[in-house]
């Protein structure tokens, strides 16, 4: 498994989200609290954020671990942003894709990350990855599950599909392909973020009080703050700033 969060809110240096919180994903790369598969988080690691005025995240990610990164902790001390998306991938079978494994995945707009793990991987998704454009498949940036999963979600947005509904539809179809997958994925363009619950923790924190409100969804808790609620299993979240709305994803017929 890995962990994962995405914040949207007034501007934060990324080490106020990342690094200082008891409980902090930083923290939660050797000593996560609620994570149901693998107990470390060293096979790389990454974040994602957005500047004012431009639609395109950037990205830092590196395949050792994050508390072994000297240049990470000098960008978190510094950078700032309104809406982030970070991840620390579980302890995995040696391979050769290095960092290019390590979510945040991206493309135009958008970060993606997935919390989990697909059964019987690559077997599992051959049928399920013939349904796209052969370039896609060609262009795959690793040869992980992950990345197959982000490539299916990324061609239902390109043909219109919004966030919440390319997530559920990819999640409950690779399930159908690969029942015993655990799938919590996590989306985000900047201003809205899309995240589902299948077979591992997922929580938000939602503070609308704010003068223009603050939105967290996180494998787990960061901190003992009270207002964290986690999130049912097979379900879909949608948010902004302001509004969080959960929908139950139904298992997947035969």
């Amino acid at each position: 498994m890995c962990r994962h969060l995405a914040f949207l809110g007034e501007p934060e240096a990324l080490g106020a989200l990342l690094v200082e919180p008891a409980h902090s994903l930083f923290r939660q790369s050797w000593a996560p609290r609620r994570q149901r598969h693998g107990t470390v988080n060293a096979d790389g690691f990454g974040v994602g954020w957005y500047a004012d005025g431009d639609p395109v995240p950037a990205r830092y990610r590196r395949d050792g671990p994050i508390w072994g990164d000297q240049s990470f902790a000098d960008l978190a001390r510094v950078v700032r942003s309104g809406a982030v998306l970070a991840a620390v991938r579980d302890a995995t079978e040696a391979g050769a894709d290095g960092e290019a494994a390590a979510a945040p995945f991206a493309a135009g707009p958008w970060l993606f990350s997935h919390n989990g793990a697909v059964s019987g991987w690559p077997d599992s998704l051959a049928a399920v990855a013939t349904t796209l454009p052969p370039a896609d498949l060609l262009s795959l940036e690793a040869r992980c599950d992950s990345a197959l999963v982000w490539a299916l979600v990324l061609e239902r947005l390109r043909r219109g599909d919004d966030a919440a509904q390319a997530l559920g539809d990819v999640t409950v179809e690779v399930a159908r392909a690969a029942p015993a997958s655990r799938l919590n994925l996590l989306l985000t363009d900047g201003a809205t973020i899309a995240a589902t619950a299948w077979g591992d923790t997922l929580w938000y924190l939602a503070e609308p009080g704010r003068r223009t409100g603050r939105t967290v969804v996180a494998s787990e808790p960061y901190d003992d703050d009270p207002s964290w609620r986690e999130v049912p299993d097979r379900t879909l979240l949608a948010a902004t700033r302001t509004d969080i709305l959960l929908t139950p994803l139904k298992e997947p017929t035969a």
